[in-house]
């Protein structure tokens, strides 16, 4: 894949290779935008269905769109078997459907918001790169559906279910394993599946009880985020959120930047980039953003040079979209939000659905945030709250929509929809 310009850039532009595709979580340039148009503004189970596609098992992981097919993964309930699903992107049709990896004793998902399914994977060159976080990654031809390589000996126990998503970067996939044992980044050749570098965390938990032993069996040591790239003064900067700290990395080396601290925990939200300032979201305890400048010659421990922090109505589990130097929110109780990037200025929080974990994505000049009842919102970007529609379909949706030329592929449950006029 070219260059990632950043990620939750405001991009009006859309590079033409990348037209007609979702390559990956968060769309072709990973900020959550998409070149789509002429998007339905309202459907229903029947309405504006071009399709639906009832997928078994369960997962979270968001629709990987090329020009012909469409890609899921999904995993039995227990965790003890993980799947792969392609599907025909004209009618929905099932094209192929194999069964990656087996797990004799899969650890439980704990609170029930996660699946044994959720990372993302990554569409190629001809490939689709599928990730069960420890469980194993694998290179499936899209051609001929034939495996070229996988890996089943990245450790990690994630205690609650795996949910970083493979983050695609020149000829590698980068993978993060933040877990309650090890915590690490690495990057994977694309042809070969090897390892080109691996970087362990070196965050001070500082959570260790009067046993010695981490408390809540290493919980505050886990995350679930995906990494983003930016660039700066030039040249790109790998930023990935983690338990207690948010580390910028070089994307090709792994070679450690710069950081920041917080006593956040079980992180999931990816980084804001703005003008030359990102912008972090702490995690749960107490989940707030905080915005940094950086530069070329950022070093080190940066947390003293915050420049400003938001504490209300910021999700734990949603990423969040920025359009024209506002953030949009989807908050985990059902607020809607709006921070302005430059200061923090909370612009809106209003309650129009329920509870949510999807990430919002922005296109056709709308924003469409989705909550686990199957609500859809559609709101105008802007500084003030205008909401443009609201649209339900069965089951829940806990994956993020997403927006490829003049369809919407939203995935529920149960099923998967292709919406489109």
């Amino acid at each position: 894949m070219n260059l990632l310009l950043s990620c939750v850039l405001a991009a009006s532009v859309v590079a033409p290779s990348w037209a007609g595709e979702w390559p990956q979580f968060r769309g072709p340039l990973a900020t959550g935008h998409a070149p789509a148009s002429n998007l339905p503004l309202e459907w229903s189970d029947t309405k504006n269905v071009k399709w639906k596609t009832a997928i078994p098992h369960k997962g979270w992981s968001t629709p990987l769109v090329s020009e012909t097919q469409v890609w899921l993964t999904t995993a039995t309930d227990d965790g003890h078997d993980f799947f792969a699903l392609c599907l025909d992107r004209k009618t929905g049709k099932v094209l192929h459907e194999s069964k990656l990896f087996h797990a004799e004793t899969p650890e439980p998902l704990g609170n029930g918001l996660n699946s044994y399914a959720s990372p993302t994977g990554v569409l190629s060159g001809g490939k689709v790169f599928l990730h069960f976080g420890s469980y194993g990654t694998v290179c499936i031809d899209t051609a001929t559906f034939k495996e070229e390589w996988r890996r089943t000996d990245l450790p990690c126990r994630h205690y609650r279910g795996p949910g970083a998503s493979l983050f695609d970067w020149k000829d590698t996939v980068i993978l993060t394993m933040d877990g309650v044992d090890v915590q690490y980044l690495c990057a994977l050749d694309k042809k070969t599946g090897t390892t080109r570098w691996k970087t362990d965390r070196n965050t001070a938990f500082n959570d260790l009880g009067p046993d010695g032993k981490p408390k809540m069996e290493g919980d505050l040591r886990k995350a679930y985020s995906t990494p983003a790239v930016i660039t700066v003064d030039g040249k790109p900067q790998l930023v990935s959120t983690g338990s207690m700290a948010t580390v910028g990395y070089d994307p090709d080396s792994g070679k450690e930047l710069w950081r920041t601290t917080y006593s956040g925990f079980s992180n999931a939200s990816i980084p804001a980039w703005h003008n030359g300032v990102i912008i972090v979201n702490t995690g749960h305890g107490k989940a707030m953003l905080r915005a940094f400048p950086i530069s070329g010659s950022t070093a080190g421990d940066i947390t003293g040079k915050l420049l400003w922090e938001q504490t209300k109505a910021i999700p734990t589990r949603s990423s969040p979209v920025t359009v024209d130097g506002v953030i949009y929110l989807n908050g985990d109780s059902g607020i809607l939000s709006a921070v302005d990037c430059n200061g923090g200025e909370l612009l809106f929080n209003e309650r129009c659905q329920g509870n949510a974990s999807s990430s919002p994505v922005y296109a056709d000049g709308k924003l469409f945030f989705c909550d686990e009842m199957g609500v859809t919102t559609v709101l105008k970007p802007g500084r003030t709250f205008e909401k443009l529609a609201q649209n339900t379909l069965p089951a829940g949706i806990m994956a993020s929509p997403v927006a490829v030329d003049s369809e919407l592929f939203i995935r529920t449950k149960t099923h998967l929809y292709c919406i489109g006029q």
